[in-house]
């Protein structure tokens, strides 16, 4: 990979621009759209659009119709540059009914996002399913909420938002959908477009006043015990702050049909440049 740097989204400059969050230019490189631009910095990916890109490719290059995706553990290694990027896949931990893979994003040739993802094997169960979650307000009793509020940056001023409890510092809940696709001209399972949105939980009820402070996430860790079966997702979200620089965002997660698991993200917590 070329390691000159990265060329800037597509349409930021006012280019024509496909509704979606990157366009294939080879089997394994892309280029970012404005769509994906993130909270942080302009020059950035939100870190939502790369976790769902990176499962879409897994999805892609290692298809199974038979297993259940159940941990997604993705680690930030740094700056996500938007522009010109690669992602590679590779199966870690081969087998019929568990196996383990990983999908890394580079850009500028280094390394930015690695995901490692279980996958274990279906069977009927629904004898015993069920669990103590409680529900989410149902989407069609929500209203819209308009997150570039608070938050700039592409990706959230594409994001479909509703809320379906009013936040206070620290604790919201509510539904978010993208509007894109992950890939111009190419099919994504529901799987990949609810994860898509997934990493906007840590902007769903801030804590403090954002502008002095930051707080961007160092991972983002799901748990599933299904699979969705729709594109929105539905969070009821927690914020923890402690004294020493660090946080914490975890979230009940849900789709239309009821709860799926839960997220949790890592914070750096520090004072605004």
């Amino acid at each position: 990979m070329s390691t000159e740097q990265p060329v800037g989204h597509l349409g930021i400059n006012g280019e024509d621009v496909p509704d979606a969050h990157y366009v294939r230019t080879g089997e394994h490189s892309f280029r970012t759209t404005v769509y994906t631009q993130g909270a942080w910095s302009p020059l950035e990916q939100h870190m939502a659009a790369s976790s769902g890109l990176l499962v879409h490719e897994i999805e892609r290059n290692h298809p199974r119709e038979d297993v259940i995706p159940v941990r997604f553990s993705f680690d930030i290694l740094g700056f996500i540059a938007g522009g010109e990027i690669e992602v590679h896949t590779r199966v870690l931990r081969p087998g019929r009914t568990i196996e383990l893979l990983e999908a890394t994003m580079s850009s500028g040739g280094r390394d930015c996002i690695r995901l490692s993802l279980w996958r274990l094997k279906t069977s009927d169960t629904q004898d015993v399913a069920g669990g103590e979650i409680e529900p989410l307000k149902p989407l069609d009793q929500c209203e819209e909420l308009n997150m570039y509020e608070q938050w700039g940056g592409g990706y959230i001023g594409s994001l479909q938002a509703r809320v379906a409890r009013m936040p206070r510092p620290g604790s919201g809940a509510g539904w978010l959908r993208i509007s894109n696709a992950v890939v111009a001209g190419e099919e994504s399972s529901p799987t990949a477009r609810f994860v898509s949105a997934v990493d906007a939980a840590n902007g769903l009820a801030p804590r403090v006043e954002i502008g002095p402070w930051a707080f961007p996430n160092v991972d983002l860790s799901i748990h599933m015990f299904r699979a969705p079966v729709s594109e929105w997702v539905g969070l009821d979200t927690s914020v923890e702050f402690g004294g020493d620089g660090v946080g914490l965002t975890h979230s009940q997660l849900y789709d239309e049909q009821g709860p799926v698991g839960r997220v949790a993200q890592a914070l750096t917590l520090r004072r605004a440049d």
